[in-house]
């Protein structure tokens, strides 16, 4: 990039974002390209390229600095970047040439549902710029070689589609199952294995290696990081699933395509594994199949560091109950927080196979519902937001309610789920009883219709005098989840294709999936089109100070960055700056952001 280049976008207010997006995106895309096309050497100049141009390093610090909801976490050095001047100055100073990265400011948060704790490895704003930048070009090179079976922490890809290809696979035929879970993956990957694998120009490679060595402050105590990918790093999920990848590829090659049994041809005999992130499964019609994949599965984790969790790690089958060491394997297994099970039903409620014109009625169906374990979770949730809020408002336990019922219930919707959104409806009914005899000290009639009315699901609405109602799970309506295509990528340039996913999928609030249809997937501020990995956020044209309604005729998305241009032009308040970092606004009322995981 050139010098005069660089003069025409030294205010930070001035740059053409849409510019720099789509040269940013010209490179990546082909650099994806060649590596289809098997051109690597070619792709790898093209990264050299891009890790030299001056717009993907503004990119970086907008990603970093203003659309990362970690975006006020500073890292050991304590510094923040928070205006405009600052980002310039942190623009210039993304250069390999005597860059050192520092250590990592370890923070322990809990983990959901658990004692617990998870650490998280803190960078500093510099080395998070840095690691973007870096990401920008390993990322597509790739995400152009990834299996088609791997969906966690990638983009276009998420639980849903890792759900839906399993259901895919058994809905025809039971089959029997290894479900296994590797242990401590992101503390445990092997350094030598890892470095030694990334295919990159060898300044990327020595960046990611000091990355990988710096280190550690946790409580002013400085600790070596011999192995693992430290959490917290915006390029520890990539790496991750980069030393990760060619497990399914080399375990199912390990397998013939067919065989002989018995005078006949036997086709389809590749075991079939999907993976999200360090979970996985294992599906085929033979026990033996199975016992063996676990065994070259723990000896291709052995060379990566890593292995294979005992308490995780369980053989089952889909349909039967099965006898393994003398106990006995109840059927179905949990995945990412759904319980997926296969159950003997009678003819005329069987699932139909169509053979061309000829139709065969399985006595069997597949059927897909949130796990135990995660309807416990979320109904302790609720009951600890009504008790913490027995004194508040019911408007603020409404508030505080609904955000977490939407998102557990989006999560959810794609799956069989209607009889368990329907009980939970008398689960909340006990709880906000409890919740008015406690403020009331009676449980009679008078006394609940102060808060119970006529409303959306009928006399007993819990609603405040002005309509504003609780959300409740059964008012949620099952959309079945359409399959990412394997091969797809955000990266390939199919704008059409993506647009639509993202307006389609399950965790998106109904506001923001109308207004991506209304906008054809574009953002109404710089005019270019959502990526699976954008943020966004739904704006008042006219900022309500102002007198604007809230009407879809004034609403419109926008990406985070462009929403905190466009309110700090309108004079309007910016409130996506001043909520908790994992809450926007939407529907009326705060939506949590999308999970990427159910556990």
């Amino acid at each position: 990039m050139s010098k005069a280049s660089f003069k025409t976008t030294n205010e930070w207010k001035n740059i053409n974002w849409a510019k720099v997006q789509r040269k940013v995106f010209k490179l990546q895309k082909r650099i994806f390209q060649a590596v289809k096309s098997g051109q690597k050497a070619k792709a790898r100049n093209f990264q050299k390229l891009l890790m030299k141009s001056h717009y993907a390093k503004l990119l970086s610090v907008r990603k970093v600095t203003q659309d990362n909801r970690g975006k006020r976490t500073a890292g050991i050095d304590g510094q923040l970047i928070v205006n405009p001047q600052q980002r310039e100055e942190l623009a210039k100073e993304l250069i390999t040439e005597g860059y050192k990265s520092k250590p990592l400011r370890r923070v322990w948060i809990p983990k959901p549902g658990k004692d617990e704790k998870r650490p998280l490895g803190i960078p500093t704003i510099k080395d998070r710029a840095m690691q973007t930048l870096v990401k920008l070009t390993l990322e597509p090179y790739w995400e152009a070689q990834f299996e088609g079976t791997s969906y966690g922490f990638r983009p276009g890809r998420s639980a849903h589609d890792a759900i839906q290809r399993i259901f895919a696979t058994i809905r025809i035929k039971p089959r029997y199952v290894l479900d296994a879970d590797i242990a401590k993956c992101f503390d445990q990957i092997n350094h030598k294995y890892l470095l030694s694998k990334l295919e990159c120009p060898n300044n990327l490679k020595q960046l990611v290696k000091q990355w990988l060595k710096a280190g550690v402050m946790d409580n002013g105590i400085f600790e070596k990081t011999e192995k693992g990918t430290p959490q917290g790093g915006t390029i520890s999920p990539l790496l991750a699933n980069i030393a990760l990848d060619g497990m399914i590829r080399d375990v199912s090659n390990s397998f013939p395509e067919s065989y002989y049994k018995n005078g006949r041809q036997i086709s389809n005999n590749k075991p079939k594994i999907i993976r999200y992130a360090d979970d996985f499964v294992v599906l085929h019609n033979e026990l033996q199949v199975i016992q063996q994949c676990k065994e070259l599965i723990s000896q291709w984790l052995s060379k990566v560091g890593l292995e294979l969790k005992p308490e995780k790690t369980r053989i089952c089958h889909t349909l039967n109950e099965m006898e393994i060491n003398g106990v006995k394997v109840q059927p179905g297994f949990d995945f990412l927080g759904f319980n997926i099970r296969t159950y003997h039903v009678g003819k005329h409620h069987g699932f139909k196979a169509h053979h061309g014109k000829k139709v065969e009625v399985m006595e069997f169906k597949t059927l897909i519902k949130p796990s135990e374990k995660s309807i416990k979770a979320h109904r302790e949730e609720l009951k600890r937001i009504v008790q913490k809020n027995k004194k508040a408002p019911q408007a603020v336990l409404i508030n505080e309610i609904n955000p977490v019922i939407i998102g557990w219930c989006n999560y959810y919707k794609t799956v069989s789920s209607h009889e368990t959104f329907e009980s939970l409806i008398y689960y909340m009914w006990i709880l906000l009883r409890a919740w008015t005899v406690s403020r009331t000290g009676h449980a009679g009639y008078e006394k609940l219709r102060k808060y119970f009315s006529y409303g959306k699901i009928g006399h007993w609405t819990f609603q405040t005098k002005d309509k504003y109602s609780l959300y409740y799970h059964s008012k949620t309506k099952i959309v079945r989840h359409a399959l990412v295509k394997p091969e797809a990528s955000p990266y390939d340039g199919n704008w059409t294709y993506w647009s639509t996913r993202m307006g389609k999928y399950p965790e998106t609030p109904t506001r923001v999936s109308k207004l991506m249809v209304k906008q054809k997937g574009y953002c109404n501020h710089c005019h270019q089109s959502f990526m699976p990995t954008d943020i966004v956020e739904i704006d008042h044209i006219i900022p309500k100070s102002l007198g604007g309604k809230d009407e879809y005729n004034n609403l419109q998305l926008l990406h985070r960055h462009c929403h905190d241009t466009k309110t700090s032009n309108d004079g309007s308040l910016n409130r996506a700056d001043t909520l908790p970092d994992n809450y926007y606004w939407g529907d009326d009322m705060l939506i949590t952001a999308p999970m990427t995981k159910g556990k």
